[in-house]
């Protein structure tokens, strides 16, 4: 099994420092770093337990998407939302230095967390966490997000089945998202100190609320990049 690894490095002022190093496998993408020894209440699956999730508590007793960012969690409690940070993410030897609100910095690694986790609603962007692109902004996230959608069709007309050109199971992929996102922020609310994380959800629920609304929109926004060059 081989190993695909992506650090996150947050450093803010008075010193203040976290690291991540998110062990992925290789050809699946699941998170391989194992859970801390103490895990909250608010990570078990039956508490405030997403209505779409599948899943069944007596065989998977903890969230995987709670559970997958609690280290991160307990890392920001007391740290403001609005406080500058600079974050570091090396991925596939690819090193990118960046600096934005601790809010936005936060919920690019959570954004990853989810997407690795094991969560039933989230396996879908894994393909995304491959070619992983920290504190992407609404556009570049659609276009990665569409982009990613359009080449699982093309692979299941490959194997034979029917392809989705018209986009409907992405909506619906984000739709579920969306309750996600809503019960992970109130699961956030049961534990002590962590505003800026909540606000990392509402910032990620943002952007999962108005993707299905706003697909078709912005691939015409997108169009004339892939307009043929006049000779």
């Amino acid at each position: 099994m081989g190993l695909f690894q992506i650090i996150y490095d947050f450093a803010w002022q008075d010193g203040g420092r976290a690291n991540f190093k998110l062990d992925l496998d290789e050809d699946s993408l699941v998170l391989l770093n194992k859970p801390t020894a103490d895990l909250p209440d608010w990570t078990q699956l039956d508490y405030c337990k997403c209505m779409n999730c599948p899943l069944d508590s007596a065989e998977v007793p903890r969230c995987p998407a709670a559970t997958s960012f609690v280290p991160v969690v307990k890392q920001f409690s007391g740290v403001s939302a609005d406080l500058e940070i600079e974050v570091e993410t090396v991925i596939a030897d690819r090193r990118i230095i960046q600096r934005a609100p601790a809010r936005r910095a936060i919920s690019s690694i959570i954004g990853l967390l989810f997407a690795s986790s094991g969560c039933p609603h989230t396996v879908h962007f894994r393909p995304m966490v491959r070619y992983h692109m920290p504190l992407s902004d609404e556009n570049e996230t659609m276009m990665r997000a569409t982009s990613m959608y359009t080449l699982s069709q093309y692979f299941k007309l490959q194997d034979g089945e029917q392809p989705d050109l018209e986009l409907r199971g992405l909506k619906k992929i984000y739709e579920e998202l969306q309750i996600v996102n809503r019960i992970m922020a109130e699961r956030l609310q049961a534990a002590d100190g962590t505003d800026t994380s909540i606000n990392a959800m509402i910032l990620l629920d943002m952007y999962a609320h108005t993707m299905p609304y706003k697909i078709e929109d912005s691939l015409k926004n997108l169009h004339y990049l892939f307009k043929p060059v006049p000779a």
